[in-house]
């Protein structure tokens, strides 16, 4: 019994690295128009309205989200006030710093670490780990966050929440350049 145990748990980590090794990657962006440039984009004003969906698609949040960036040197401050269709009212800070090698980190006051970025073409691609309280429990999710710029104006944000390497919510987002 125990040997079957141990076949299906092996089984299970190779269809979950099968799975993520097929994922779309920064790379794939190269070349493409416009060229999203993150400190440009988020300088000033900028609005945003998006989505929570769980595992099964099911819309489950909706929120607006009012945001302020400011660039100094090889940093970007993302003020980003959030306002939930519940009534919640939420702040996130971002500190981006922009690294010589093209890459990026970020730090904000409820991210677990340092997310860690990368831009190429139209798009750009986040990690980085967060606590998210839901139903009054709390869980520690993965991001998998890509920004798509459609146009001057426009940017699509489609997020992969993952707990264990299996995606439990995602989370789409508009924004739109004031």
């Amino acid at each position: 019994m125990l040997k079957a145990k141990s076949y299906i748990r092996y089984l299970l980590l190779a269809v979950v690295a099968l799975l993520a090794g097929c994922s779309a990657k920064i790379d794939d962006y190269q070349g493409t128009q416009p060229h999203f440039d993150i400190f440009s984009y988020f300088q000033g004003d900028s609005r945003a309205w998006g989505m929570v969906q769980d595992h099964s698609g099911k819309q489950t949040r909706r929120f607006a989200v009012v945001i302020h960036g400011e660039v100094v040197a090889d940093t970007l401050t993302l003020h980003e006030d959030f306002t939930y269709n519940d009534g919640e009212k939420q702040t996130r800070v971002w500190h981006i710093r922009r690294l010589a090698d093209g890459s990026y980190k970020g730090t904000a006051g409820d991210i677990i670490g340092v997310a860690v970025g990368r831009g190429q073409g139209n798009a750009f691609n986040w990690h980085y780990v967060m606590d998210v309280t839901s139903g009054g429990s709390s869980y520690r999710l993965t991001f998998d966050d890509w920004l798509f710029m459609q146009d001057n104006e426009h940017v699509f944000n489609v997020t992969s929440l993952k707990k264990f390497g299996v995606e439990v919510a995602k989370v789409t987002l508009f924004f739109d350049k004031k």
